[in-house]
């Protein structure tokens, strides 16, 4: 039977630490929310593994040294209020909520939005709210926002998103470039998001951010 709690301390001493992640409350947040917790049953003996786990045919939790890298750069603010696009089963709600003032959680699943809903409850994550729609478009009803983070992998990152960041506001993603994926950091300055590279990292692209397909004559 596989020792949780140790699984989470060697996931943050040879997966986070080591990958340039030093803020404490990010460290904090990730030895105290329990990952097994917020994956499929048959999958929780490898909830500590440093890849990507499959949650359902189109979501997967963020292997730890990416999504602690993420948070690294965004840099989140205990005052801000951070949008989770492709919330899956809620981990990565319930690590920033420790960091966060609060999170909104988007699912367009709407059976995994209930089993996240159900996850964080059980966990005492409070201040959390699930909401389920279009990932694509955002959840424009409660922003702006300080932070976006995307888990998944994009393509492109529709304007309807961009405008929901606050100026001065962040965004994180892995944009899906062939057999190399790349994290960047959006900065949104005067309106416009400037992206900067942060680091490489690989998961598998969310359907709702592909890029339409031009048409050909």
């Amino acid at each position: 039977m596989v020792d949780f709690t140790h699984a989470r301390t060697m996931m943050v001493d040879t997966q986070v630490r080591p990958n340039d992640v030093t803020k404490y409350p990010i460290i904090a947040a990730m030895l105290d929310v329990p990952r097994e917790a917020f994956v499929p049953e048959t999958r929780k003996s490898v909830a500590y593994m440093g890849e990507n786990v499959q949650l359902s045919e189109e979501r997967w939790m963020l292997e730890p040294r990416s999504f602690a890298k993420l948070l690294e750069e965004l840099n989140i603010q205990p005052n801000e209020l951070v949008l989770n696009i492709g919330a899956g089963l809620g981990y990565d709600a319930a690590v920033m909520a420790h960091l966060a003032q609060a999170v909104v959680a988007l699912e367009s699943d709407e059976a995994l939005a209930s089993r996240a809903e159900a996850a964080l409850a059980e966990q005492g994550v409070d201040n959390v709210v699930v909401v389920t729609g279009d990932l694509s478009e955002g959840f424009a009803k409660q922003a702006p926002y300080d932070v976006i983070l995307i888990s998944g992998a994009i393509e492109t990152l529709p304007d309807g998103i961009a405008d929901q960041l606050k100026d001065g506001g962040r965004v994180g993603a892995i944009f899906d470039e062939g057999r190399l994926g790349v994290a960047r950091i959006g900065h949104k300055i005067d309106g416009t998001v400037n992206w900067r590279y942060a680091f490489n990292g690989s998961v598998p692209v969310l359907p709702a951010f592909r890029k339409s397909e031009a048409f050909h004559f």
